[in-house]
C-alpha cells in the first residue's frame, strides 16, 4: 500500500518514466486462501517451472490441480519435460479462450492492478516487485476463502490441493 512520504508519489504523470515490467505468477489456494506467487523479470517455461517447484515444496504429499489459461508456457516442451520428471503432481485444468473471468486469480490480479498498480509511480524495476510482493504478503496475513457454491470439502472425485 502507497504510503506517505515513502515513494517518490503516488500518482503518474506523463512525465512519468516506466524502468520495465516483471511477470507475476501466482496462485490461490481454494482451501486455505493463501495466494503463492513468484515475481520475475520474464515471462517464460524456466519461470513458470520455477513456479511449479514452488508448488511442489509447499505442497509435498498432495497432488496439485491447476486451473489456468492456454498461455504457450502452460504448454510448452520445456514445461512438458519437466512435468515428467513429477509424474502425477499436477493436473492442469484450461479454461475456455477468451474466459478469463472464470479463472479467480484473474479477478485478484485485476482487483491489484485497480488498488495498487493503476496509481503507482516506482524509481525501479525492483522497486515495483518489493512493492507487488508486498501487497501481496499483506493479502496472505489474513487471507480470504473464495467461497463456491458447492462445498469444497464434499469433493469426493476431486482429490488433491486446487491452485486457480
Amino acid at each position: 500500500m502507497p504510503v506517505e512520504r515513502h515513494y517518490s508519489t503516488i500518482a503518474r504523470d506523463y512525465e512519468y518514466k516506466r524502468h520495465g515490467t516483471l511477470s507475476l505468477l501466482a496462485g490461490i489456494d481454494l482451501i486455505s486462501g493463501r495466494i503463492t506467487y513468484k515475481v520475475f523479470e520474464q515471462h517464460k517455461s524456466w519461470e513458470f517451472i520455477q513456479f511449479l517447484k514452488e508448488l511442489e515444496l509447499i505442497y509435498p504429499e498432495e497432488k496439485i490441480k491447476i486451473i489456468m489459461d492456454n498461455h504457450k508456457i502452460h504448454t510448452s516442451k520445456e514445461t512438458q519435460e519437466y512435468l515428467k520428471t513429477v509424474p502425477d503432481k499436477f493436473e492442469f485444468i484450461f479454461t475456455p479462450k477468451h474466459a478469463s473471468w472464470l479463472n479467480i486469480i484473474e479477478s485478484f490480479f485485476s482487483k491489484m492492478t485497480r488498488s495498487l498498480l493503476r496509481g503507482i509511480r516506482v524509481d525501479s524495476i525492483k522497486e515495483l516487485g518489493e512493492r507487488i510482493s508486498q501487497y501481496i504478503d499483506q493479502i496472505n496475513e489474513k487471507p480470504v476463502i473464495f467461497k463456491w457454491k458447492y462445498k469444497i470439502e464434499e469433493r469426493d472425485e476431486m482429490p488433491g490441493r486446487i491452485m486457480i
